[in-house]
């Protein structure tokens, strides 16, 4: 099964792009954030003539997540208790009866100094709470997306000397180490422990061509799926502009997994 990941940066100004993409690469599931797409206005036949199922979880201008399945799937919720105001940022389905899917949007933060920037560690802490309380299910686990943190040094161009800035502090990596801790592993890291690797690159200032990127897309799993997974690729061929469609801010990231 190949699993996938992506940050898409509004649906309906890149469905183009992603059909090419979906085509080519044939994932079996695929989660898909910053919809920037109202439920009412998601083009649900169009990815059902691509052979896919949609579950959204939409919101106008701002924001959205999706599971994109060709696999059985059936919606388990919506959504982290008690963090409405960061809008739709979270959907989980059970794929098949095999795999609980969680797909994630993260909250940026946008400075340190920045009240979104408290917010971002509580948003943290109630999904990570979520996350241990929804421990019934299918043996097998996913949580993947955008999560707005640099996890080491390597993950970002600018190394250690990014330390200390938005998406690289101490409390960030604390948040999201906190959700590992309760029994999740990076299936890109655990495969590549030494590889520096970007999933998205500002638009501005060439930062694709200079290799300034950062890793901040990721695909966690549970211990079960670590001797199952066979590949984990960060697809940076979707990251470039094909013919006249341009290409989010974001690699897809997907993994090949013996489930």
């Amino acid at each position: 099964m190949r699993i996938a990941t992506w940050n898409v940066n509004g649906l309906r100004a890149r469905l183009e792009y992603i059909t090419r993409w979906l085509e080519d690469r044939q994932p079996d599931v695929v989660g898909l954030q910053e919809l920037k797409t109202p439920d009412d206005l998601f083009p649900h036949d169009h990815f059902a003539d691509l052979g896919y199922q949609a579950l959204v979880h939409g919101q106008k201008s701002w924001n959205g997540v999706a599971v994109l399945t060709k696999v059985p799937a059936t919606l388990t919720h919506t959504g982290v208790p008690n963090q409405e105001q960061f809008g739709s940022r979270q959907i989980t389905a059970n794929i098949d009866d095999k795999l609980a899917f969680t797909t994630v949007y993260c909250p940026n933060g946008k400075n340190l100094e920045h009240a979104d920037f408290a917010g971002k560690l509580a948003w943290y802490d109630d999904l990570t709470a979520q996350w241990q309380a929804a421990e019934s299910g299918p043996e097998h686990r996913i949580i993947c997306g955008d999560f707005n943190i640099v996890p080491e040094p390597l993950d970002g161009w600018r190394g250690e000397a990014g330390d200390g800035s938005i998406f690289y502090t101490k409390e960030e990596r604390g948040k999201l180490q906190a959700l590992m801790d309760t029994g999740l592993t990076d299936l890109f890291r655990h495969r590549f422990p030494d590889a520096q690797e970007f999933s998205w690159w500002d638009y501005r200032g060439g930062a694709f061509h200079r290799k300034h990127g950062l890793r901040i897309d990721f695909i966690l799993g549970t211990a079960g799926l670590l001797d199952l997974t066979e590949d984990v690729v960060i697809d940076r061929d979707y990251r470039r502009k094909i013919d006249e469609l341009t290409a989010s801010d974001h690699a897809p990231v997907y993994a090949d997994i013996k489930i």
